[in-house]
C-alpha cells in the first residue's frame, strides 16, 4: 500500500515537472517570439539611421596653424580633432581602449550578450545602474547615429545597428570610427589630438602608460583627465594596465612597472599656440576663399605660413613699446594735469558747461577731475557726474619704468603704474576717461572689480552711491607689417597691442590717410615721366590751386607753414616738404600718380585729385608696405603672401609685374635714403647705412607712419587712435619710427647695400643750384646724386662764389 502511494506521488511530481517545464518552454518561446517581434518591428523603421554613411566618414577637425619653423600657432576647428588610420595606431593603443572597454570586442557580433547579463545582475544587486555592457561598436552607433535620450526604443534600435554595423564593416573600420570619434575631455575629440594635448606627441609615439591612461579616459573625460584629477587618473590608468596583463597583452612585470610609474603630462603642448592671433583669421580667409566655407569644419588642413616667429616677436615687441612711449607722452592712464584740492569745485564747475545735459557719450573722451582716492580706485566728477575709476591691470597699463624703444632716452621718473592710487593721484588731478563699456576693445581699459567691493570705497573717502563706471580713456593703437622683397612673404604682421583672434587687425583693416608716407609714389612718376630728378631745384613757397570742383587751394607746409625757397628735389623728400610734392603731383598729373601706386600694390581707391600728393587717400598698413616694397623689388610688384603650403603642397607664387622701371625704383629708393641720414626718420639712422624710409603725418597728428626699406626687407609702421583723433605732438619720425628702428636692429638689417640696375649713373651736383659741381668745386659744396641714364643736368654750376645769396638753401623744415 506504501509502495503504490509513493509510486503515485512520483509519477504525479513528473507529471507537475512536465507541465512546469512546457509552461516555461511556452513562456521562453513566446518571450522568444516577443523580442524577435520587437526586433523585426524596429528593424523595419523607415526612419532607423542609415549605417553606409559610416563607410564615407567625414568628421570635423582641427585645420592646424603653422609658422614658418613648423610651430603650431593656431588653430581653426568647431571640434578639436585629426584623423589617423587605423594603421597609423600602435597595438598597445588598440589594446588599452579594449581592457578598459570592451574585452570581447574581437569575438563578439556587436552585442556581448555575457556582459549585458553581468552588468545586469550587478545593477540588481546593488539597486542602481552601477555597470555599463555597451560595446565599441553600440559606442560609435551611440555616437554617430543615435540622440542619447534613454529609452527602450533607443537602446533595440543601439542593438539593431550594432549588428548592421558588424555585418557591413570590418572590426578595424569600427576600431579607427570609435578612436578618432571620442571625446577625451578639454575641448579634445580622437586619439591624435588626445595624445598631443596630454603628451605633447604624435599616438604613434605613445609609450604603454601614455596608451593606457589614454584608454581610460572615455568612461569620464572631465573626471579622469590628469590636468584635473591627477589621482583618478592613476587610478583608472592602473585599472587598465591590470586588464592588459589579465589578457595576456603585457607581462605582470611590465604593467606593474607602468603602474608603478608617475604620469607624466606636458604642461603646454604647443607652446607658441596663440603667439600671432593675427595669423588664425588671415588663414581662415584664405582657406574660405580656396575651399569653401562649408567645407572649413571638416578640412583638417595643416597650414604652413610664412610668418617668422622670431620676426613676429621683434614686431610685437617695438609696436609694445612705441605705445607704451606714446602712452607717456600723451599721459594716458596718468594725470593730464593738475588744478589741486582747492580747485575741484571750480573744475567740476567748468566741465559741467561741456559735458551734455545727458551725461557723457559712450563714444567720446571726457576731463574728468579726482574727488578722492583709494588704494585700488579714484572716485572722479565729469561735470556733476560722479563716477569711480577702477585702477586698471591689463599688460597695455603695466608697462615698464622705460617705455621708449630701445636707444631712445626717457626713462620714466614717475611711480610705474600698478602702485596703489594714493601714490600716483592726488585729490585735484585731472584725467581722461570714457565710459567704462568704452572700453571692450582689449583689456588694457577695462576696469576690474576690486576683491573687496567695501574696502576702496572706504578709504576713497566714503562708499559711493552714484553707480557710475569709467576707465581711463585708451592710448592709441598701432601696427606693424614686414615683408620679404624678393618673396613676397609676409613675415610679419601685427595688429595691435593685445590683438586678439577673430578681433580687429588694424595690419589688414584700418584704414587711414598716410600722410606724407605717400609721396614716394609722387616723386616716382615725377621722376618716370622725367618730370624731376634728385636734382631738380623746385620753389618751396605759397602757392594757389584751382581745383576741378572750382575750389580754391592754398596747401601750406607741415605745422609751422615756413618756405623754404628754392630746393632740391633731394632735399624737399627728405624733409617732407608739401609745397614740393603738390608741384610734382601738378606736373604729372594726380591720376598718374594714383595709376602708379595702384600698379605699385595699393588696393583701396584713390581720389584722384590734388590732395592726393599729400595722402589723402585711405590705405591699409599692409597695402602701403606692400606698395613700397615695389621700390625694393627693383619696381616689380606682387601681392603679398601669407601661406607658405597646404597640407605639404606649396602655394603657387604670384609671376611679379613691372610697376615701374628698375632705375627709377633704384633713384626713389637713393632719395629716400635721405629721410633717414639727414631728414624727418634720423632715428633710424642708427639701424645701417642703407636704409630707406618715408615718415608720414596726417592732419591733426590722427595717423602717424613709417615705412622703411632695406636690401630685403620692407616694413611698415601705423599708430593713431581707432576713433580718429588728434595725438598732439606726435610724428611719424617721433612715434612710428623709433618702432622701425628697434625692430630692423633686432632682425639685423640695414648694413646691405640696394642692388643696382643698369641705367643709373651717378654725378656731382652743386648743392646750390643742382647744377654739375665745377671740377675744381670745394668738396662740401657739392654730393653725389643718381640719375636715371640721360636725365642729368649738362650744366655746369659757377663755382660758389659766384652764386649770389638768393640760391643758397637753408633752414629747417618740418614733416
Amino acid at each position: 500500500m506504501q509502495r503504490n502511494v509513493t509510486t503515485r506521488t512520483k509519477r504525479g511530481g513528473a507529471h507537475v515537472a512536465r507541465l512546469v517545464l512546457l509552461l516555461g518552454l511556452v513562456v521562453a518561446a513566446l518571450g522568444v517570439a516577443t523580442v524577435a517581434g520587437v526586433f523585426w518591428v524596429y528593424g523595419r523603421d523607415k526612419n532607423l539611421p542609415d549605417i553606409q554613411k559610416l563607410g564615407d566618414y567625414r568628421p570635423k577637425q582641427v585645420s592646424v596653424i603653422l609658422d614658418a619653423n613648423g610651430q603650431r600657432i593656431g588653430e581653426l576647428f568647431e571640434e578639436r580633432r585629426t584623423f589617423v588610420p587605423y594603421e597609423q595606431i600602435p597595438p598597445i593603443v588598440v589594446d588599452s581602449f579594449i581592457a578598459a572597454e570592451d574585452q570581447h570586442f574581437w569575438t563578439h557580433a556587436g552585442i556581448d550578450y555575457l556582459g549585458m547579463l553581468r552588468a545586469f545582475v550587478a545593477n540588481l544587486r546593488s539597486g542602481k545602474t552601477k555597470q555599463g555592457a555597451s560595446t565599441i561598436t553600440q559606442q560609435v552607433v551611440k555616437t554617430f547615429l543615435l540622440t542619447p535620450e534613454r529609452t527602450f526604443r533607443r537602446k533595440i534600435q543601439e542593438v539593431i545597428l550594432a549588428r548592421r554595423l558588424e555585418a557591413s564593416l570590418s572590426k578595424q573600420e569600427i576600431m579607427a570610427l570609435y578612436l578618432n570619434q571620442i571625446y577625451f575631455g578639454h575641448n579634445r575629440y580622437g586619439v591624435q589630438e588626445a595624445a598631443r594635448f596630454y603628451f605633447g606627441k604624435d599616438v604613434g609615439k605613445l609609450d604603454i602608460g601614455e596608451a593606457a591612461m589614454l584608454g581610460g579616459l572615455p568612461q569620464s573625460p572631465e573626471n579622469i583627465s590628469p590636468r584635473k584629477n591627477p589621482r583618478r587618473a592613476k587610478e583608472r590608468q592602473t585599472y587598465v594596465l591590470n586588464q592588459l596583463a589579465l589578457g595576456g597583452k603585457l607581462s605582470r612585470e611590465e604593467a606593474q612597472k607602468w603602474i608603478d610609474a608617475p604620469i607624466k603630462i606636458v604642461k603646454q603642448p604647443f607652446t607658441e599656440l596663440g603667439s600671432a592671433p593675427e595669423w588664425v583669421d588671415l588663414v581662415r580667409r584664405e582657406l574660405v576663399a580656396k575651399r569653401g566655407e562649408a567645407d572649413l569644419a571638416s578640412l583638417g588642413a595643416v597650414v604652413k605660413t610664412t610668418v617668422d616667429p622670431k620676426v613676429q616677436k621683434l614686431a610685437q615687441t617695438a609696436l609694445r613699446h612705441g605705445l607704451w612711449a606714446a602712452d607717456k607722452r600723451l599721459k594716458v592712464g596718468g594725470k593730464v594735469r593738475a588744478v589741486g584740492a582747492a580747485g575741484v569745485d571750480a573744475e567740476v564747475a567748468r566741465l559741467k558747461k561741456r559735458l551734455p545735459k545727458g551725461g557723457p557719450s559712450a563714444k567720446e573722451f571726457y576731463d574728468a577731475v579726482v574727488t578722492a582716492v583709494g588704494d585700488r580706485e579714484l572716485q572722479v566728477d565729469l561735470g556733476g557726474w560722479p563716477a569711480t575709476l577702477a585702477l586698471p591691470t591689463g599688460p597695455r597699463f603695466q608697462r615698464p619704468a622705460d617705455a621708449a624703444p630701445r636707444g631712445k632716452k626717457g626713462a620714466d621718473k614717475e611711480p610705474p603704474p600698478d602702485v596703489a592710487a594714493r601714490d600716483r593721484f592726488a585729490v585735484g588731478d585731472v584725467v581722461k576717461v570714457v565710459l567704462a563699456a568704452r572700453a571692450a576693445d582689449g583689456d588694457e581699459a577695462e576696469p576690474e572689480a576690486a576683491e573687496d567691493d567695501d574696502e576702496p570705497a572706504a578709504k576713497a573717502g566714503g562708499e559711493a552711491k552714484h553707480g557710475n563706471r569709467v576707465a581711463f580713456a585708451p592710448g592709441p593703437e598701432g601696427a606693424v607689417v614686414v615683408i620679404d622683397l624678393r618673396t613676397r612673404k609676409v613675415r610679419a604682421l601685427v595688429g595691435g597691442f593685445a590683438s586678439k583672434i577673430a578681433g580687429f587687425n588694424r595690419a589688414t583693416m584700418a584704414k587711414r590717410q598716410p600722410g606724407s608716407s605717400f609721396k614716394p609714389f609722387v616723386f616716382a612718376a615725377a621722376i618716370d615721366r622725367g618730370k624731376a630728378t634728385g636734382a631738380r631745384i623746385i620753389n618751396d613757397a605759397p602757392a594757389v590751386y584751382d581745383l576741378a570742383s572750382n575750389a580754391v587751394w592754398k596747401p601750406k607746409n607741415y605745422a609751422t607753414g615756413k618756405y623754404e625757397g628754392p630746393i632740391l628735389a633731394r632735399r624737399a623728400l627728405a624733409r617732407s616738404i608739401n609745397t614740393v610734392a603738390i608741384q610734382l603731383c601738378y606736373d604729372v598729373g594726380p591720376d598718374a600718380v594714383a595709376e602708379l601706386a595702384e600698379r605699385m600694390g595699393i588696393t583701396s581707391p584713390l581720389p584722384h585729385e590734388m590732395s592726393l600728393a599729400l595722402g589723402s587717400g585711405e590705405v591699409t598698413p599692409l597695402e602701403l608696405t606692400n606698395a613700397i616694397a615695389t621700390l625694393g623689388a627693383q619696381g616689380q610688384a606682387a601681392a603679398p603672401r601669407f601661406i607658405e603650403s597646404i597640407d605639404g603642397t606649396p602655394e603657387p607664387e604670384a609671376a611679379p609685374r613691372e610697376a615701374l622701371r628698375p632705375e627709377v625704383a633704384y633713384v626713389v629708393l637713393d632719395m629716400m635714403r635721405s629721410v633717414v641720414q639727414e631728414g624727418t626718420a634720423t632715428v633710424a639712422r642708427s639701424v645701417g647705412p642703407y636704409v630707406a624710409g618715408k615718415t608720414g603725418t596726417s592732419n591733426d597728428a590722427r595717423d602717424t607712419w613709417f615705412v622703411g626699406v632695406t636690401s630685403d626687407y620692407a616694413i611698415g609702421v601705423w599708430i593713431g587712435y581707432d576713433d580718429p583723433r588728434e595725438m598732439k605732438g606726435e610724428t611719424g619720425g617721433h612715434t612710428a619710427a623709433p618702432v622701425f628702428a628697434e625692430l630692423a636692429k633686432g632682425m639685423g638689417i640695414g648694413g646691405k647695400p640696394f642692388q643696382r640696375p643698369a641705367n643709373v649713373i651717378d654725378a656731382s651736383i652743386d648743392r646750390r643750384t643742382g647744377l654739375l659741381a665745377p671740377p675744381d668745386a670745394p668738396k662740401e659744396s657739392f654730393y653725389t646724386e643718381v640719375f636715371v641714364s640721360g636725365t642729368a643736368p649738362t650744366e655746369i654750376a659757377p663755382m660758389p662764389d659766384e652764386t649770389t645769396t638768393e640760391t643758397v638753401v637753408t633752414g629747417e623744415y618740418e614733416d
